[in-house]
């Protein structure tokens, strides 16, 4: 069957990207590098400072525009593999059981671009496609299969910055000394931490993992976000270039173009890098939408979330959505429907939800998101203290205030209840990993010791190997409840 909608379809995604100042940086490519009358669809998130008073030298400034402050939100499935795979299959996590970086969608999976292809699209994959099952390291699955284990060990590098050369993993912000002149260190803010006998259990757990609960100077959380900074205004230039060539090529006209991300970059909030958070700088990210027919630099308050591709590109593409998916398509929100045409569709609901149940996080998380409030729960609800955040008062997310609101806490709940059964879930993720380590334990015979103690966490383990693997034991013994 041939397509009825002969238009290319180009979705950008960032494997990596910076996420507090990328969506202004990239508002900057998309008008920079075509002219104002093509259209530009934005859903955005809030940025602690005006951009131009971080990174100069950028396409904003060259061309004078103003990018404002917003405040319009923008979430989804989190995390760098989980998030592809509920881009790609449009169903939240807990539906496709991609519980961790290891175990993703099966291969047989029906994505949206299989469709499109089936109905006569030609479609291609460039870049990082670890989205379905047994990929990433032994360390990382193994640190995911054991996060209930009684034992804290440093599962990454002390976060640094280098210039240039070898990038010695997720802890290394690396950049050039180009990119690197176009941050203003003046401007750079050094975000509040807790102490840490105050920090909420599981983000003491993520800090200590990520290497985070040491001591930090000024000038070394300055240096990261400089870097951090760095690495935006160069994704900027990355997708000028590729707007650039589709406009030099004559496709830009009829060129749908959609960028965003699976993951923001936490640069030191929170005492934390990386990503595996529910807060703003690792959960938030950018989704911006042109081409033609779509509304010309339109800011969208609605939440989102990346489930939304899939259904959005099969709409785009006029080609029938399965009526499973947990998203919903975002073309009503482009192109302002009707209120007829809308009303066929199944109602957007006033919620979006992010789940994560893989490594540096010490139990399943959940996140449940509406306009102004952040409900973050764990496990079965009730053995780790829930979250609750005011983002309009609290934008930082440094104040809980799940005491002070019990009944918007309880509100949410029932909400984020009635979407899954959340301590079901905790549960086999609970029985799924400890399954996976017995069986990868018996694979490797009298290995075992010797594999385990020279993963990631080496440097720790080393000193305790018996306590360590006397720890593992003891959870291994211990019966699910």
């Amino acid at each position: 069957m041939a397509p009825s909608f002969s238009m290319p379809i180009l979705i950008l995604q960032f494997v990596v990207l910076p996420v507090q100042f990328a969506c202004c940086s990239a508002e900057a490519a998309f008008r920079t590098t075509f002219p104002s009358q093509y259209k530009v669809f934005q859903m955005v998130l809030q940025h602690d400072c005006d951009p131009r008073s971080v990174i100069t030298s950028m396409a904003l400034n060259q061309w004078g525009i103003s990018c404002l402050p917003s405040s319009l939100e923008t979430c989804k499935e989190l995390r760098v593999c989980l998030s592809w795979r509920a881009m790609w299959s449009g169903l939240f996590t807990h539906l496709t059981e991609s519980w961790n970086n290891f175990k993703g969608l099966d291969l047989d999976y029906v994505t949206w671009m299989d469709l499109m292809q089936k109905h006569g699209y030609h479609t291609q994959k460039y870049g990082k496609l670890d989205y379905t099952s047994g990929h990433h390291s032994v360390s990382n699955r193994v640190e995911a299969w054991t996060r209930d284990v009684d034992f804290l060990l440093r599962q990454e590098g002390r976060p640094t910055v280098k210039l240039t050369g070898e990038n010695f993993g997720s802890s290394t912000f690396l950049t050039s000394p180009y990119w690197l002149e176009k941050v203003t260190y003046e401007a750079i803010k050094i975000p509040k931490w807790s102490s840490l006998s105050e920090m909420h259990p599981v983000d003491y757990y993520s800090s200590y993992t990520k290497n985070c609960t040491g001591e930090f100077t000024k000038q070394e959380v300055r240096n990261i976000r400089a870097f951090y900074y760095a690495m935006c205004a160069e994704a900027d230039a990355m997708l000028g270039e590729i707007i650039s060539a589709l406009r030099d090529t004559g496709l830009l006209k009829r060129t749908i173009i959609i960028f965003t991300a699976d993951h923001g970059e936490l640069a030191m909030e929170h005492r934390q890098f990386y990503k595996m958070s529910m807060y703003e700088g690792s959960s938030h990210v950018p989704l911006l939408v042109m081409g033609p027919g779509i509304k010309q630099q339109q800011q969208i308050s609605n939440l989102v979330s990346l489930v939304d591709i899939y259904p959005t590109m099969l709409d785009i593409a006029r080609i029938p959505a399965p009526q499973n998916l947990s998203g919903y398509s975002l073309m009503p929100l482009l192109l302002e429907m009707a209120e007829d045409e809308v009303s066929s569709r199944r109602p957007r609901p006033l919620w979006v939800l992010s789940e994560f149940h893989g490594c540096n996080v010490n139990s399943s998380t959940y996140m449940l998101r509406t306009d102004k409030w952040k409900y973050i729960t764990y496990s079965d609800g009730h053995s780790v203290l829930p979250q609750l955040f005011d983002l309009s008062a609290d934008p930082d997310e440094l104040k809980n205030v799940a005491m002070k609101f019990p009944v918007v806490a309880h509100s949410l709940d029932k909400i984020l209840h009635s979407i899954v059964n959340y301590p079901k879930v905790s549960s086999s993720v609970q029985e799924y990993n400890k399954r996976q380590f017995i069986s990868w334990k018996q694979s490797l015979g009298q290995n075992y010791s010797n594999v385990i103690a020279n993963l990631r966490w080496h440097q720790d383990w080393l000193k305790e190997p018996k306590k360590y693997e006397d720890a593992i034991d003891k959870w291994l013994s211990q019966r699910q409840h």
